[in-house]
């Protein structure tokens, strides 16, 4: 385990602080102004989907809250506010018809933050797929990709001069992966060939949007977050380490690669190629962009081992079994800064990257107030672990040029619903009240403290 040090007040001082959200998790108001369906909804209201049979219907309100909840971010002392766009909310059918009322309402979120001086950093993909396009296909379908593209440019037209930079897509892993092979997110289906063709389809939907965008707005930073996954083999033995090796492919380098190279990793081609759309090939240009940014999001490392089942698909690996004594957050997730740190120096040393921003990075500790008080001790530790580590790596010489915490406030957690609670501040879902955490009170003045100095 990586030891606090504090290295992270040597950060450069151009570093930025924010702190990050996404729409479908805090804003509510889900048949309101003209909003269409997404199919989070859809499968939010589907009964088992969802711990608890929890929605977004309200979460935090924050479609009426948002003045408020911009004052609050204000009291962190940050520098910026990552949110995401929600494209049933500006596009119903997500093709066609748009709703003012929903781009009016984002109108509203970033002046809000520029009158109070914080940098707005946008994702135009944050899960929320209106449920019209799913009903045509979804990511599947080639023609997602070319309506995804529209509402880059409809989005940079509307607000280009206006922000601090637009990322396309947040955690394309975990809308592919997780959406249509695991079956834990929505859409909720597990088909490996249909997952094969989400994921590129989504860097296609990347590489037409990134082309839109520059063409609209050339000065406006563009990229795109990833989920990386910091990968050890479960034990010593060759069978462990070759099965880490596949599965760095499978759950890396499918994303790496395609938009930072150009191309699929041949040991993918030659399993799983065949899964690909037939116009996989000619894409890759469209898909391999130039890019100014990209965003990381880290949480836990991932510990695999060999899956000796011979009718396992490509990368045929498993979960290692959990080490005895490892501290971990309550959702179950193993704590290890150093992994965070190797993540970040592993990936420069493997691919030419543009400069990059962490976009996410928090824990998951459930404690309430007392007394007025939110003591959650634990997430200190690990934001003053995981920020150190990223002082680290910059001192390496890796190119992070800021920091957002996950997330501002508790928030629907997905899958979870409202049981897991990774915000710097309380929400009480009955009455709205927010309670700034003490790890939020220590995040302030770091972030003040960096300013300072």
């Amino acid at each position: 385990m990586l030891k606090t040090s504090q290295t992270f007040h040597t950060l450069p001082k151009e570093f930025i602080f924010g702190v990050a959200t996404a729409a479908y998790q805090i804003e509510g108001a889900v048949e309101i102004d003209g909003r269409g369906p997404s199919i989070w909804d859809a499968f939010s209201q589907t009964k088992g989907k969802v711990k608890n049979n929890d929605t977004g219907q309200v979460a935090c309100d924050h479609y009426h809250l948002w003045e408020s909840d911009l004052d609050l971010i204000k009291t962190l002392n940050v520098d910026a506010y990552r949110f995401s766009f929600s494209w049933p909310r500006i596009q119903p059918d997500g093709t066609g018809a748009i709703n003012e009322k929903g781009l009016a309402f984002y109108d509203r979120l970033i002046e809000g933050c520029l009158e109070r001086n914080l940098q707005p950093y946008a994702t135009l993909y944050h899960w929320d797929l209106p449920l019209a396009l799913q009903h045509a296909g979804g990511w599947t379908h080639r023609d997602t990709a070319k309506a995804f593209a529209d509402f880059a440019e409809l989005i940079t037209r509307r607000y280009g001069d206006r922000l601090a930079s637009i990322a396309t897509f947040n955690e394309p892993w975990c809308s592919s992966m997780l959406g249509y092979l695991y079956g834990v997110h929505a859409p909720g289906i597990k088909d490996l060939a249909q997952t094969l063709k989400a994921v590129h389809h989504q860097h296609l939907a990347h590489g037409l949007a990134v082309e839109r965008i520059k063409n609209v707005k050339p000065s406006l930073p563009t990229g795109i977050v990833l989920n990386l996954q910091s990968i050890y083999p479960g034990s010593d033995s060759h069978e462990d380490e070759q099965a880490s090796v596949r599965h760095e492919i499978f759950n890396n380098g499918i994303f790496l690669n395609p938009l930072f190279r150009g191309d699929y990793p041949k040991p993918f081609i030659e399993e799983l190629g065949q899964h690909l759309p037939d116009e996989w090939e000619a894409d890759l240009s469209t898909i391999n962009q130039p890019l100014d940014f990209w965003g990381l999001n880290y949480y836990t490392p991932e510990r695999v081992q060999n899956n000796l089942n011979k009718d396992a698909d490509y990368p045929r690996t498993m979960k290692a079994p959990a080490k005895a004594g490892i501290d971990r957050t309550d959702i179950g997730w193993e704590i290890d800064a150093s992994a965070f740190q190797d993540l970040l120096i592993d990936v420069y040393a493997k691919y030419t990257l543009p400069p990059c921003y962490i976009t996410e990075n928090g824990a998951c500790f459930n404690e309430g107030p007392e007394d007025g008080v939110v003591n959650d001790a634990k997430r200190q530790q690990y934001l003053e672990q995981h920020i150190d580590a990223v002082a680290n790596a910059c001192a390496t010489g890796i190119p992070v040029r800021g920091y957002f915490a996950w997330s501002l406030m508790d928030n629907f957690e997905w899958a979870e619903g409202y049981a897991m609670r990774f915000g710097l501040v309380h929400v009480d879902y009955d009455t709205q009240v927010r309670t700034t955490k003490e790890s939020g009170k220590w995040y302030a003045n770091l972030a003040l403290s960096h300013r300072s100095d």
